[in-house]
């Protein structure tokens, strides 16, 4: 239930967003979403919450293997949660940033190497920068920068890149990173 609220939390605090609300009524709202992250399990060692917290097949009985399909409806929200605070937009198709709710201090304090999994299933390692943060879409790197204007630098697998203004990438890029077409290399999003 917690995680139920924290979403509808996170939609208000969007919303508000969204429609320019007054700072000190965002302000609240922000304050309200990150107390009720903070008491969900996913943020306490299995110690203090009694158990796994993010356990996806928390209703199948033991030696039975996984009996419910999917993930139980908390890492569900964890995740819309997790995916919203980093400012990932889908509409119509089309991928956009818009990271408002993440706060400050997610941003690394010194350099640091990002390591993931490519298309290809190969461990690849990229070197960020003190200011910076990185995720994965679809196993696509996509790194914040906090250097000025909104852009977009698109990189590709063939060495191209491209810079998009705003904080949009076009039905093309995104239908090719939705795909996972192996064309788009890196994302890296100037906030």
């Amino acid at each position: 239930m917690v995680s139920k609220l924290r979403l509808a939390a996170y939609e208000a605090t969007k919303k508000a967003v969204d429609q320019s609300a007054p700072k000190a009524i965002i302000g609240q709202l922000f304050d309200h979403y990150f107390e009720i992250n903070a008491g969900i399990g996913v943020h306490k060692s299995p110690e203090l919450y009694g158990a796994f917290p993010t356990d996806p097949y928390s209703h199948t009985p033991g030696g039975k293997g996984a009996q419910q399909p999917g993930m139980t409806g908390q890492v569900k929200e964890d995740i819309l949660c997790r995916f919203g605070e980093l400012g990932v937009r889908v509409s119509k198709g089309v991928l956009s940033f818009d990271p408002t709710i993440l706060p400050k201090s997610e941003f690394l304090n010194s350099d640091e190497l990002f390591e993931y999994y490519d298309l290809d299933q190969s461990l690849l390692t990229i070197e960020l920068s003190k200011g910076s943060l990185a995720y994965t879409v679809c196993q696509v790197p996509v790194i914040y920068k906090q250097e000025g204007s909104a852009r977009i630098t698109v990189l590709f697998k063939d060495q191209r890149s491209e810079t998009l203004d705003g904080n949009t990438l076009t039905k093309e890029y995104s239908d090719a990173i939705f795909n996972r077409s192996g064309n788009i290399k890196q994302l890296i999003v100037t906030i």
